[in-house]
């Protein structure tokens, strides 16, 4: 994991795409935003603005498999979408199994009192924090 010290993660969606800022040295992550996609296609420079922004080593895709572990179509698109980031920034660009990721952001949510109302206040970008510190718990140190 050497060179590794800040990182994006990314849970994506056809719709949104919750977007999160970690950093390898304390294995932390947390929401930074969460972007509107067309079909699954983002607004491409508001991507751009956040890696200007963070300067990223690297970014992690959350990969939506199913719960027996074999891929799903929507794990094919973030696998593609990861490939994009990859094509586009010149960084790498890794994936990550976020089985269970949105469910335990709807319980963080819960847990601080929030019913409903996940238009509003939606949990992509949690869960692209719960991913990413996923990711991060996943690589051995040093």
């Amino acid at each position: 994991m050497s060179g590794l010290r800040l990182l994006l993660g990314f849970d994506y969606g056809t719709r949104q795409i919750g977007v999160a800022v970690g950093q390898a040295i304390t294995g932390q992550a947390r929401e930074l935003c969460v972007l509107k996609a067309q079909n699954g296609v983002p607004d491409w420079s508001q991507i751009e603005k956040l890696v200007k922004e963070w300067q990223p080593d690297a970014m992690v895709v959350g990969l939506p498999l199913n719960m027996d572990g074999t891929p799903s179509e929507m794990s094919e698109r973030a696998e593609r979408f990861a490939r994009r980031l990859h094509g586009r920034f010149n960084l790498p660009v890794h994936t990550h199994d976020e089985r269970l990721t949105t469910f335990e952001a709807k319980g963080h949510r819960l847990a601080q009192g929030q019913r409903d109302g996940y238009r509003q206040r939606p949990v992509d970008a949690l869960a692209a924090a719960l991913l990413l510190e996923g990711w991060l718990a996943d690589r051995p140190a040093g």
